[in-house]
């Protein structure tokens, strides 16, 4: 089992910890809902080191990214950063990634932690133009600062104007008096906040900074199963449930990050499925009978007949009722209708709904 640089941290704060992609994580620390809370209503902080950072040089370093994503990182100019995934060669999706840009030559690709190698592997299998890579994962930290109070509690360590870096935009900078810091507007909460790139070796003094700076509005380290709640009423795809090497970006509605105006792994088929459609959508839904939805419960129609699969579901702390999201056959993915999940053999009302749950 691997651990972050603060895993000793997350420990001496009494943190529930669990094995999660081959790391010893935290999962929650004064409880769920807790923790969601304070993520929506104020400013919370995750550690979210086991991420991978891989750094791809050279003349051709776009061209490779633009064969490998979905996604057209043509657009992209230094300081801007955008959501992509990964085909493969089935139609499915090897993973969801960020790129960022950091100059014209230079790139920062973010991926799921239990995706590392695989990742890793798959992007090398296509540079065929000597494209410079680096895995620099085991010598990176991540911290997520997330919530409403996440730009003020963040300025106070730093000259960068956190204000005036918009929304999947970053700079490179001087952070807590530490150079080289990625300070992104990214994150996976929907709460607003940033997420920084550092050596390991400063974890332990940027976390006890974070948390003086945001003494005033209650911070608090946050766990993977609040990380999970917050994504979900977002209606964000994890990597896994949602989405995996068996689901297309058509299928799980990632259309929007998939763009034809360039040649990329299985192009043809993606673009085949845009044209002709897919016999399966993934859809959000809300439950209107007592219940809570998990993974890989089946999802029936008022017959009975199965018609396809949960693959994430919760009690939304925020909203009060049991959300998830699932695949369906596409005639029962249009909103409002009426679908059951099958929990511990009983069908249990749910209506399909628009994402994201928790509207703005």
């Amino acid at each position: 089992m691997k651990n972050t640089a603060l895993s000793q941290k997350h420990i001496a704060l009494g943190a529930k910890m669990v094995p999660f992609a081959g790391y010893n994580m935290p999962v929650s620390y004064t409880g769920l809902n807790d923790e969601h809370a304070t993520v929506r209503n104020s400013v919370g902080v995750f550690d979210v080191s086991h991420m991978g950072e891989f750094i791809l040089k050279g003349d051709h370093a776009l061209a490779l990214i633009q064969k490998v994503t979905s996604n057209d990182a043509s657009v992209l100019v230094d300081g801007k950063a955008q959501y992509s995934c990964l085909p493969n060669n089935d139609g499915g999706i090897v993973d969801d990634l960020i790129v960022y840009r950091i100059d014209e030559k230079t790139y920062m690709l973010v991926v799921n932690a239990s995706n590392i190698d695989k990742d890793w592997n798959w992007i090398k299998q296509h540079n065929t133009e000597n494209v410079e890579m680096h895995n620099i994962s085991e010598n990176t930290s991540l911290l997520a600062i997330q919530g409403p109070h996440a730009t003020a509690t963040l300025q106070k360590l730093t000259d960068i104007n956190l204000a005036e870096i918009p929304y999947y935009s970053f700079v490179k900078g001087k952070f807590n008096g530490i150079d080289n810091v990625v300070v992104s507007n990214t994150g996976y909460t929907g709460a607003g906040g940033f997420e920084i790139y550092f050596e390991n070796e400063y974890a332990i003094d940027m976390w006890d900074s974070i948390f003086d700076a945001g003494k005033e509005f209650g911070i608090k380290p946050i766990g993977l199963g609040a990380r999970d709640t917050l994504r979900l009423e977002m209606g964000f795809c994890l990597y896994g449930n949602d989405i995996d090497d068996t689901t297309s970006p058509i299928e799980a509605g990632l259309g929007w990050i998939t763009k034809f105006t360039k040649d990329f792994t299985n192009r043809a088929a993606i673009e085949k499925q845009k044209t002709e459609g897919v016999s399966k959508k993934l859809v959000g839904f809300e439950m209107i009978d007592r219940g809570i939805p998990r993974h890989d419960y089946q999802i029936a129609d008022a017959q009975g007949n199965i018609i396809g699969k949960v693959t994430s579901g919760t009690q939304s702390p925020t909203l009060n009722i049991a959300i998830g999201m699932g695949y369906v056959n596409k005639d029962f993915s249009k909103s409002d209708t009426e679908i059951f999940i099958m929990i511990r053999d009983k069908a249990i009302k749910a209506k399909v709904t628009k994402l994201p749950f928790l509207k703005k």
